[in-house]
């Protein structure tokens, strides 16, 4: 086993360790209620839901560290081009999140004369702007990083997916602000 399988093997087992120490123990110990909590017949989402989904997401890295990437041949050292790909990602990501931020406050400024943002963040089409601008340009941004150009393919992918977030996570929860209008 190369030294590189091996530093991959490590990495992976201790994201695993990892993600099962949060999802197992840290998250039943300091998180009071469950993933989804049924209160007065309203279907609500549980503070355990995000950290053991993170937990998941961390362990299924970890996987797959453990599983494939050990039985990679040695990979040739860091290129350039390789970094200047993550910071592509890192900017589509960071601008994407800056336009979730601000396109809501900036659409009720613009349309809605005198009434603040924070008044309407939980208010149909308000609380969707920012969410829905920021999500498609990060979506169509990655796609059409990986594409090497911008498609209109890229752009209906990215508002169905952005749509089929929204109906997921804001349609059955009422309590549930879609980012960042928590933060608001």
């Amino acid at each position: 086993m190369s030294s590189h399988s091996r530093s991959n093997l490590i990495t992976g087992l201790v994201f695993l360790a990892f993600a099962a120490l949060v999802a197992f123990i840290w998250v039943p110990l300091d998180v009071e209620t469950g993933l989804v909590e049924k209160v007065r017949r309203r279907i609500m989402i549980g503070d355990a839901l995000a950290p053991t989904v993170a937990a998941f997401f961390i362990g299924l890295g970890g996987l797959v560290l453990v599983l494939f990437e050990r039985k990679a041949p040695d990979q040739p050292s860091v290129k350039l081009t390789n970094v200047a790909f993550v910071g592509i990602q890192i900017a589509i990501l960071v601008i994407g999140f800056l336009i979730m931020l601000y396109a809501g406050p900036l659409a009720v400024s613009l349309f809605s004369g005198d009434t603040e943002y924070r008044l309407l963040r939980d208010t149909a089409p308000w609380k969707y702007v920012g969410y829905f601008l920021g999500g498609i340009f990060i979506v169509a941004g990655l796609i059409s990083q990986s594409e090497g150009r911008l498609t209109l393919r890229s752009v209906v992918i990215a508002i169905g997916v952005v749509v089929a977030l929204i109906i997921i996570y804001d349609v059955p929860f009422e309590d549930l602000l879609l980012p960042p209008n928590g933060d608001v």
